[in-house]
């Protein structure tokens, strides 16, 4: 019978939906009683809801929390002197950031599941690297943002890495232009968060074609992308303007959006070249109706739940998102992934806008 130390042997999109319902199900029932017992504002949400966690049947009727609360709570299940590290969500102007705190075992499996996500896109190989940011993102190790967490994470992938951007957010034209030398030949990989990818990125690649007949070639490269489209939309800028504009002026075709939160950092959901959203061995997406939090039909668009076997150190393994979605099919994809697979349709209303890059795009 596969158990969760199991699937660190599988690749990330091998179990059918059956397999992979057995499992989610036996680990996440664990978790739910393990939270319960050690994390007393856990203990009391469920208690407040009459929920025995000895009773679950399965993984979709397991009680979530709203991501909004980490805002409001310190929910942590092991004691202070265990937490190495503490990660703060992205937050709008004049709220107050999730806070989440991670013990050692909890962060190296959420680095051990980002790997092997992400590896079936990228290759076994580590690849030369260029961070669509600058580098005073990473000042405070202890604390780390939303932000900082994804490119400390994602730079294990890397390497040589080097910050395209300086710390006035302006392309260092001449350091892309020595780096794409010295690794000629070699397929490169690119990470940054969606708006800034656009924003200081594309636009300035635009500028130096059209004003200094300047042109970066990146034709053997791979952008990983993420961290909210909201302020892209606001700008109508879709995902096919997106992609089209950056193979136009650089020469990139595979482009890679994925879908993921501070809240479950390590378990990602990365798009596939068919443009969906893919649910690895280690998470799931359920899509529940918002008038009574109702499972949806498939293509029945709904508020995002997710949930993920890795988060140990705090109740973080079942959370209802303020973000709306469709799953598309299961284990049917053209891509061949197994898994669930959807599409994201934006934040509900009333939602803050959160994601990395619509966060910081507020302030720009």
């Amino acid at each position: 019978m596969t158990g969760f130390e199991d699937i660190w042997n599988m690749k990330p999109y091998a179990l059918d939906a059956e397999e992979k319902e057995t499992v989610l199900t036996r680990r996440l029932k664990e978790l739910t009683l393990y939270h319960y017992n050690n994390c007393a504002e856990y203990r009391k949400v469920l208690d407040s809801m009459g929920f025995d966690p000895h009773s679950c049947g399965s993984v979709r009727d397991l009680p979530f929390l709203p991501v909004q609360l980490f805002k409001e709570l310190e929910l942590k299940s092991v004691p202070d002197w265990d937490i190495v590290k503490t990660i703060t969500s992205s937050a709008t102007t004049g709220q107050r950031p999730a806070r989440i705190f991670l013990d050692r075992a909890t962060a190296a499996n959420q680095q051990r599941a980002l790997v092997k996500t992400v590896s079936d896109f990228t290759g076994k190989d580590r690849l030369p690297m260029v961070i669509i940011d600058c580098p005073g993102v990473l000042k405070n190790r202890d604390v780390f943002s939303a932000r900082g967490a994804g490119i400390l994470g994602f730079s294990i992938f890397g390497t040589r890495r080097i910050y395209a951007l300086n710390d006035n957010m302006e392309l260092d034209t001449d350091g892309l232009a020595r780096f794409l030398d010295v690794n000629r030949g070699s397929r490169i990989l690119l990470f940054g968060f969606t708006f800034m990818v656009w924003q200081y990125f594309y636009k300035e690649l635009v500028r130096l074609e059209r004003e200094a007949g300047i042109r970066i070639d990146l034709s053997d490269g791979i952008l990983i992308h993420g961290g909210g489209w909201k302020k892209l939309a606001s700008l109508a800028v879709s995902r096919k303007e997106f992609h089209d504009g950056l193979q136009r002026v650089c020469g990139l075709t595979e482009i890679h959006d994925y879908y993921g939160m501070a809240e479950q950092t390590g378990c990602i959901y990365m798009e596939c070249e068919y443009g969906y959203l893919h649910a690895g061995i280690f998470s799931d997406v359920i899509i529940r109706r918002p008038v009574d939090f109702s499972l949806c039909n498939p293509g029945e668009k709904g508020i995002i739940q997710v949930v993920s076997m890795i988060p140990e150190s705090y109740p973080g393994h079942s959370l209802l998102t303020g973000d709306e979605g469709v799953i598309a099919g299961t284990d049917d994809c053209p891509c061949g992934r197994r898994g669930t697979r959807f599409l994201v349709a934006g934040r509900m209303k009333q939602a803050e806008m959160r994601g990395c890059s619509d966060t910081y795009a507020q302030g720009f």
